[in-house]
């Protein structure tokens, strides 16, 4: 059994702020015996055209500041930040920075980077202005699970979660900041679930809380535990919360001995 603390935060702009708000869930999963806690995508700062601005290297002060958490407290932990990037924007203004998720082992040391792959250039959005996509899937060790990251859009895309199920991911941390909109939440927890289901394999997903201080429509929560047989453990619902859930691992074996979908393969994905 691993304990899981999905931590929806709600997250401002100022990246000191959320670095407070990321610490105090931290301290909260630990408290509840959690040995990795997963915070949202994009938990340095809001989205908008300042995070060319505030975007930081992996050894900058928040990731420090999350990796010391995790020491102290003694989890891994899973967080979205913008990471300094080197492509130039869309419109020849700043460089464009990476939407990275990282993972921490519960002695603070970086275990893993993930650079999302699919931006969300949808919905009137134009993700890909001010983030340059990475091109390689990640699964890494953490709490004695093989987690394959997966970044807010990126869920909309089948063939991402395949090949880390391929990888031998044992679970796949889902972070967003899910925008809200027409249908948005119906589609994310469809797709959430359909992504456990078709690969047998447990889903962590955790978004942002909406902030009340944001008109930008960022942050549904709803948050889930889904499993192997994409039956939803736990949701959060759309506040600020701090839950932490079990995950048995045994559950996987089992879900794949009744549904063999993985084995029923016909047609293969080939990985970037």
């Amino acid at each position: 059994m691993t304990r899981i603390a999905l931590c929806q935060i709600p997250v401002a702009t100022d990246p000191a702020a959320n670095l407070e708000r990321a610490r105090r869930a931290l301290a909260r999963a630990a408290a509840d015996g959690a040995e990795l806690a997963i915070l949202p995508e994009a938990a340095l700062t809001r989205y908008g055209r300042r995070i060319t601005g505030l975007a930081e290297p992996l050894d900058g002060p928040f990731v420090t500041g999350l990796a010391a958490a995790a020491r102290e407290h003694g989890l891994a932990v899973v967080a979205g930040v913008f990471e300094t990037g080197s492509g130039p924007a869309a419109d020849g203004g700043p460089a464009r920075v990476r939407n990275t998720a990282v993972a921490l082992g519960p002695d603070g040391e970086l275990k893993a980077a993930y650079r999302k792959i699919h931006l969300f250039d949808s919905f009137g959005a134009r993700e890909s202005d001010l983030v340059e996509p990475g091109d390689t899937p990640v699964v890494v060790e953490l709490a004695g699970l093989r987690v394959g990251l997966v970044t807010c859009y990126d869920v909309r895309f089948p063939e991402l979660t395949r090949v880390l199920a391929d990888l031998g991911a044992d679970l796949f941390a889902v972070i967003a900041a899910w925008g809200s909109g027409p249908m948005k939440e119906e589609h994310w927890a469809t797709l959430v679930r359909a992504r456990a289901l078709e690969n047998t394999t447990w889903v962590a997903a955790v978004g942002q809380a909406p902030d009340p201080g944001a008109a930008d429509g960022f942050g549904i929560g709803r948050s889930m535990l889904v499993d192997p047989l994409g039956v939803v453990r736990a949701d959060l619902g759309p506040a600020p919360a701090v839950q932490t859930c079990v995950l048995d691992p045994e559950a996987t074996p089992a879900a794949r001995a009744l549904l063999p979908c993985l084995e029923h393969r016909r047609l293969k994905v080939n990985g970037p």
